[in-house]
């Protein structure tokens, strides 16, 4: 067992923000892992928002039973534009010193850190754990829910390869990413796209048709070029456009969208979500607050709230040029 901080005797865990795969796995660890310390765990169901409505329910062992295989989070998840306000926040603290919460484990994205960062400077012993499919999250190298929504995308480029080789056809997959072109990237690069769109990078219209034209001149039955949604113009008006040119292909337009966000976790997302969340006691226990766990190399650290917010991951340059040099 975790060396104690005996002023620690209840904890509460909530997921926020948009869901990833492996948040339940992540759950099921706080849960046991509280209790192997001999914690009261609870459930805020319904993230922040249930935060302020005291939306608290006991968890024990068999309350996380049966749910690693589980897409989805079973404490379901909000954005709370309530939360946001120091009211909200005050009434948040109100609640959780109503049930008499020692420590606050929270799992999600840039937001939701936010979010935990705000109780942090309240005074509330906060951990943050890194959910997001994105992989946007300064300080780790890799998010809860990241492996299993490239693999859903693997597996739809795929299929979508089948039929475009049989119709000659250019294909543009639309990923999820506003802002981060990281899975679009890393897609392209292990589907063997032809091109690959991200918001951090603005490449001109008439490259896009031209790259799929040469695919065409190259002899290739079929052409993928995936596209992260921050990319602009829409992938829907991207596929009108090129259409509109004669580049031999026609043009199809396939947005993956939420299917990328469900589906049962994989083995690395599972192993992932459990590794942070048994850090994340053990670092409540040690005395640590107002960081998140963060995955280094193979190893977990503390990575201070403060300066997760305050930075953006940067998209590897790297692994993008990667991506064109393959596709060749």
């Amino acid at each position: 067992m975790f060396s104690k901080n005996q002023a620690i005797q209840t904890i509460a865990v909530l997921t926020s923000g948009g869901d990833a795969p492996g948040m339940n796995p992540c759950i099921r660890a706080v849960v046991r892992t509280g209790l192997a310390n001999n914690l009261r765990v609870l459930g805020v169901e319904g993230g922040f928002e249930g935060l302020i409505r005291g939306s608290f329910r006991e968890m024990g062992a068999r309350d996380v039973g049966g749910i690693l295989q589980r897409g989805g989070t079973i404490l379901q998840t909000a954005r709370s534009k309530e939360f946001r306000e120091p009211r909200g926040q005050r009434e948040a603290i109100r609640q959780m010193n109503n049930a008499q919460v020692d420590g606050l484990i929270v799992i999600g994205g840039d937001g939701s850190l936010n979010g935990a960062m705000k109780l942090a400077e309240q005074g509330v012993r906060v951990i943050g754990l890194p959910g997001s499919i994105d992989n946007d999250i300064y300080g780790t190298d890799m998010c809860i829910g990241v492996d299993t929504a490239l693999n859903t995308i693997v597996d739809a480029i795929d299929k979508l390869r089948d039929t475009a080789s049989s119709h000659s056809r250019a294909f543009l997959v639309e990923t999820m990413g506003r802002e981060s072109g990281y899975l679009a990237t890393q897609a392209g690069i292990i589907t063997g796209a032809e091109l690959v769109l991200v918001p951090e990078v603005q490449t001109p219209v008439e490259e896009v048709a031209h790259a799929i034209e040469e695919a065409y001149r190259r002899g290739k039955t079929h052409a993928i070029v995936v596209v992260a949604e921050g990319y602009t113009p829409h992938t829907a008006e991207l596929g009108q456009q090129i259409d509109a040119m004669d580049i031999g292909f026609s043009t199809r337009v396939t947005i993956l969208g939420h299917i990328q966000r469900g589906g049962k976790p994989s083995a690395f997302d599972r192993l992932l979500a459990s590794r942070f969340g048994v850090k994340a006691v053990e670092f409540l226990l040690n005395g640590q607050t107002g960081v998140m766990v963060g995955l280094n190399g193979r190893e977990m650290e503390p990575v201070p709230l403060s300066v997760v917010v305050s930075h953006k991951r940067v998209l590897s340059a790297e692994n993008l040029n990667m991506a064109g040099i393959l596709a060749r």
